[in-house]
């Protein structure tokens, strides 16, 4: 107990006492000591009760105490009790304070913010850049069911969804010109945030970016067909001195080329939102190719396998899935030393098919692999300048099979080895014709 309230409990308690004691010495005087004390203890118990309801009146309405005078033990009640609404209101004050600075921020955010009931999906609050952007109104807006709101989005099966929605881009409801972003993020167990992000400018600069990227590479084609003709023209043996010259010179021209032609494929699928056409892609064949690739590329510094056990093909482009596989063997073929192993298996398992290209080459250290598959992005530029590699293969990839809605898996050691897995649901799956055995 604190000194202060024990001081206020043994003067209260002293007091009493000093009554009591008063009443009697009374009693004793007037030959009625019981009932003089009877009197005087029903006294001070009614005392104490009416402070106690005086108290609880107080509490009941929601008053606010006034500043105790006194010290005894229901002053020192009293000055406990006031000290805790100031504190509470105090608390009260700066949460007040702290919502508004938020509800200010929030205001002032260029994105919408839209906060919904997981539940109900209706509309709980939102902020001013959600008219501008979504098309509501305040207070109209409120609790009422988000889909319904923001026809024609398609929302209601994206709301279902939950915390696994994925970001979306979808019109402006307010401006068909727009394009926005949407992210639906867990905001409580019962409510759910809903951010819209103007996208537009970004898309534009993106579409500019692939215009510019492919436009260069069209028209570097024909200075580098040129090149490569005079260079053909050039015979070595008329020249010696000029030998080493003019096979870097090939060298180089022939990556020059490699890298329009890497560029002008990547700009062809970044601008396209499905596949021109699917076919049944028979993978006995295809997986010959890519061995045929990979022991050419290898020129016998290398143990080439391959493993069939799927028993199915696949159904998309086999131009563009050709491209992809023999990208990744290339890539395992260039980044093995020699008397390293490449192996390419295809498997079948309950979630669908995966073509693996495994290889014992050097590895990729963990940091690099969220990054590994952007464009120009170098694991290491020496090692890249030595293989001739352009350092778009793995963009390639990584988009084709998105167009086959498909995903690329990398586990890594660095001295170990990689294995690069393109995995198939079994929506691209397709029975598998009789055919002879894989080279």
């Amino acid at each position: 107990m604190p000194p202060r309230t024990r001081s206020a409990w043994l003067r209260t308690l002293g007091q009493l006492l000093l009554v009591l004691g008063g009443a009697v010495v009374v009693g004793l005087a007037v030959r009625q000591a019981w009932a003089v004390v009877a009197c005087v203890a029903l006294a001070v118990v009614a005392w104490h009760y009416w402070r106690l309801r005086r108290l609880l009146l107080q509490l009941t309405a929601r008053k606010r105490l006034a500043p105790p005078l006194g010290d005894g033990v229901w002053n020192e009640l009293d000055r406990l009790l006031y000290r805790g609404q100031a504190e509470k209101r105090g608390r009260k004050r700066r949460l007040i304070q702290m919502l508004s600075a938020y509800r200010a921020a929030a205001a002032a955010l260029p994105d919408a913010i839209v906060i919904v009931d997981r539940n109900s999906q209706r509309v709980q609050w939102f902020n001013e850049a959600s008219t501008s952007l979504l098309g509501l109104r305040y207070p109209h807006d409120i609790g009422a069911p988000l889909s319904e709101r923001l026809q024609p989005l398609p929302l209601a099966h994206w709301l279902s969804a939950g915390r696994h929605a994925e970001p979306m881009e979808t019109r402006s409801p307010v401006n068909a010109s727009m394009t926005l972003s949407l992210r639906l993020i867990p905001y409580s167990e019962s409510l759910w945030m809903l951010v819209a992000r103007d996208v537009t400018r970004l898309l534009q600069l993106e579409q500019m970016r692939r215009d510019f990227v492919a436009n260069v590479s069209h028209e570097l084609r024909t200075p580098l067909t040129v090149v490569h003709g005079y260079l053909d023209m050039l015979d070595p043996e008329d020249n010696p001195e000029w030998a080493p010259m003019l096979a870097e010179m090939q060298r180089q021209s022939q990556r020059m080329t490699q890298l329009v032609e890497d560029l002008l494929m990547l700009s062809r699928l970044e601008s396209q939102d499905s596949l021109p056409s699917e076919e049944a892609v028979s993978m006995p064949p295809m997986l010959a190719a890519l061995r045929r690739e990979a022991v050419a590329l290898s020129q016998g510094r290398h143990e080439i396998s391959v493993e069939d056990s799927a028993g199915i093909d696949l159904w998309g482009s086999h131009r563009e899935l050709h491209s992809a596989f023999s990208n990744l063997v290339s890539n395992a073929v260039r980044y093995t030393p020699a008397g390293g192993k490449v192996h390419i298996r295809f498997r079948h398992d309950a979630r669908g098919a995966s073509l693996d290209v495994v290889d014992s080459g050097y590895g990729i250290p963990a940091a690099h692999l969220p990054r590994i598959t952007e464009r120009f992005y170098r694991v290491s530029n020496s090692r890249s300048r030595e293989s001739g590699g352009t350092g778009l293969g793995l963009s390639i990839v990584k988009h084709v099979l998105n167009l086959h809605q498909a995903r690329l898996d990398i586990t890594s050691e660095v001295g170990r080895g990689s294995t690069f897995s393109c995995r198939f649901g079994a929506e691209r799956l397709r029975e598998r014709e009789h055919y002879g055995q894989t080279a």
